[in-house]
């Protein structure tokens, strides 16, 4: 889906927001808190964002965000939405299940004003510095619950993961330690050591986190493909090498060093053999035959789908006079373009490629704020091959803040703003 750009309104338009200065400085520390709360709670990033909208909303030229509106990047997340409402009245499913399902997509709509407001604001690094501070003190705090459980806020599933569970933890570490690349490459070409071994020192304490405490396979498998991204942006071949050389080296200390790592790594082979005989080792085996089925669902109607929140009900068939896994009843098949493909068919597939492409489209430039949009972007498209990950809590709300908040500040980039 193509939709033609109207020329981009800078900076220098953004009259009608002055005289309400306050409530866009609001707007501004609102989000910084959506973003450090998010590593830690549900609740808080949801209140945040309801304080945001009331923040933001008198700061809008509405004009000026009706024409932003012919923008792909902006218009994806509303057609979308526009899917998943629609497709509630073809739907087989129970109406709780289809109301269910319309609230992940919801959050997408989010983007467009944070792509607007971010165009105009002088702090979008601030917000990310936010989150950034955030995660790595949740890092530390990692440590110290591995060491003492006593010290966990939550009761959580897995040792050395104060809060939430170690998938949402790897994913914003590995987010946060690829974000510090791009610096740590700049600081050390411009000769700043300090400030290199800075980040050097956070991506370390990032990366030891998730090979010694917690860490989603999921997690290593974006590490693998955005390592290559930053080879590809950012070095020359000559750089790319010696990178790849240091990964293998690093790669094949920590599976040395740690029983955790290489733990995690043996186990899909075990999960895969013995999981249909125990579910509760059967994560690998689970994913699937939950997309054998979803794959099953969609080809019976390939391009509209069973309609929203149909996943259940599709599931419940399959599940007549199985047993086992074959057995399982989910409304997450752990696959992000299956879970559209069963529910809104080919054409909710095209609208989420779409999306994501356009979304890759606005981080093409150079600068720090595109290279942290590409780096949300494409850890989501990865992550979404093992998860629903746009529609999950918490990774989609990093998708919807990462986008929206470094796409705002590409955006102002290319109008001519200061980056």
């Amino acid at each position: 889906m193509t939709i033609q750009p109207a020329a981009w309104a800078g900076p220098a338009d953004a009259r009608p927001w002055r005289s309400s200065a306050t409530l866009f400085q609001a707007a501004d520390v609102l989000a910084a808190l959506i973003a450090a709360s998010l590593p830690w709670s549900t609740t808080a990033p949801s209140i945040f964002v309801g304080l945001w909208l009331l923040a933001v909303t008198p700061t809008i030229d509405w004009r000026d965000y009706a024409r932003s509106l012919t923008r792909s990047a902006f218009a994806l997340p509303f057609v979308l939405l526009l899917l998943a409402l629609v497709g509630t009245l073809w739907s087989d499913g129970a109406w709780a299940d289809r109301l269910h399902a319309i609230k992940p997509v919801v959050k997408l709509v989010l983007i467009p004003p944070l792509l607007y407001h971010f165009s105009r604001s002088e702090r979008g690094f601030q917000v990310c510095l936010a989150f950034l501070v955030s995660c790595a003190l949740l890092a530390v705090y990692s440590w110290i619950v591995l060491l003492d459980p006593t010290w966990k806020l939550t009761a959580t599933a897995s040792a050395g993961v104060p809060v939430k569970n170690y998938i949402d933890q790897s994913q914003e570490f590995t987010l946060c330690a690829f974000a510090l690349a791009l610096p740590a490459l700049t600081f050390w070409r411009g000769g700043s050591v300090i400030a290199t071994a800075a980040c050097l020192s956070l991506i370390l304490l990032f990366v030891t986190n998730m090979v010694f405490v917690a860490s989603a396979r999921t997690a290593l498998l974006c590490i693998a493909v955005l390592l290559a991204l930053f080879a590809w942006q950012h070095l020359s071949r000559c750089a790319a090498l010696l990178l790849l050389a240091g990964a293998l080296a690093a790669s094949a200390l920590a599976w040395t060093a740690s029983p955790y790592l290489r733990q995690r790594i043996t186990d899909i082979a075990v999960e895969y053999q013995h999981g249909r005989e125990d579910i509760s080792r059967a994560s690998t085996a689970q994913r699937l035959t939950y997309w054998r089925k979803s794959f099953s669902a969609f080809v019976e109607a390939p391009l509209l789908g069973h309609g929203t929140g149909s996943i259940k009900r599709q599931f419940e068939r399959a599940a007549r006079g199985e047993s086992g896994l074959d057995a399982e009843i989910v409304s997450n098949p752990h696959n992000q373009t299956l879970n559209v493909a069963v529910q809104w068919g080919l054409l909710g597939i095209v609208l989420l490629y779409a999306m994501w492409i356009a979304h890759l489209r606005l981080f093409a430039g150079e600068g720090l704020a595109a290279w942290i949009g590409l780096v949300v972007v494409a850890q989501n498209i990865v992550s979404s091959v093992l998860n629903s990950h746009l529609f999950d809590f918490h990774e989609g709300w990093i998708y919807v803040l990462g986008v929206g908040i470094a796409g705002g500040m590409a955006l102002k980039t290319k109008a001519g703003g200061q980056p």
